[in-house]
């Protein structure tokens, strides 16, 4: 499972899907989604999307980019599924967290910075 997540992280910004993973890995696509889940608390699909809006989130911080060239910058081919998916995890869209957090700590160092920046999933209700 360690491969299969150190491989999100490097290349959130590719095509990604379960079953290239798994082939990757030599396992089915259902059973590396159930031992995915069972090793880090997520599915695949959900550990990747939040990679890429955390690295969405530093590119809206950080570079002039539009919303549309960050949302293909980190792999996204729909910009209403990233939008929607921003939106779940930071709870503004893309759009207003540029406006309202272009940058939100000032002063803080990089490392602190991601880490309190962190998207965090919340449970579905």
């Amino acid at each position: 499972m360690r491969r299969v997540k150190d491989r999100m992280d490097r290349e959130f910004d590719q095509p990604l899907d379960v079953v290239s993973l798994a082939r990757d890995v030599h396992l089915s696509a259902g059973h590396l989604s159930r031992q995915f889940r069972a090793a880090y608390g997520e599915s695949p699909y959900s550990y990747l999307m939040t990679r890429r809006i955390e690295r969405a989130m530093t590119l809206l911080r950080t570079t002039e980019l539009s919303v549309t060239e960050v949302c293909f910058a980190v792999g996204c081919s729909s910009l209403g599924t990233f939008s929607t998916r921003f939106k779940e995890l930071i709870g503004v869209a893309p759009s207003v967290y540029r406006e309202r957090g272009a940058d939100p700590l000032p002063g803080m160092p990089p490392c602190v910075v991601r880490q309190v920046t962190r998207p965090v999933r919340r449970p579905v209700r």
